[in-house]
């Protein structure tokens, strides 16, 4: 069985059991959390998809941590002109435990 959700703008799949980095959410580490836009569920073969999302489905998560993603350079200039920008950037992240999908 597994659920295709959204959240964060980004789409995972995910089956029980699973560890996925998705943008931060709220709730401290430990806390459980319930992910309600659930777009497609395959239960054994039979497959549900929601126009957006299907009713009554939702995917039960806990929050394991919240960490941050490596540091990307952003890097600027104009030809010519005198002109650098040099930016870093590191993404807000939470691991998220999956416990349980029920459609």
């Amino acid at each position: 069985m597994y659920a295709v959700v959204q959240t964060g703008g980004k789409q995972y799949k995910v089956t029980e059991g699973d560890t996925i980095e998705v943008n931060r959410v709220s709730g401290d580490a430990g806390s459980a959390l319930t992910i309600d836009t659930v777009l497609m569920v395959n239960q054994d073969g039979s497959v549900k998809i929601g126009s957006p999302t299907i009713d009554g489905a939702k995917v039960e998560a806990e929050v394991i941590k919240h960490t941050r993603g490596p540091k990307l350079i952003v890097w600027k200039m104009k030809r010519r002109k005198g002109y650098r920008n040099k930016n870093g950037h590191r993404q807000d992240l939470s691991v998220l435990k999956i416990n349980k999908i029920s459609a």
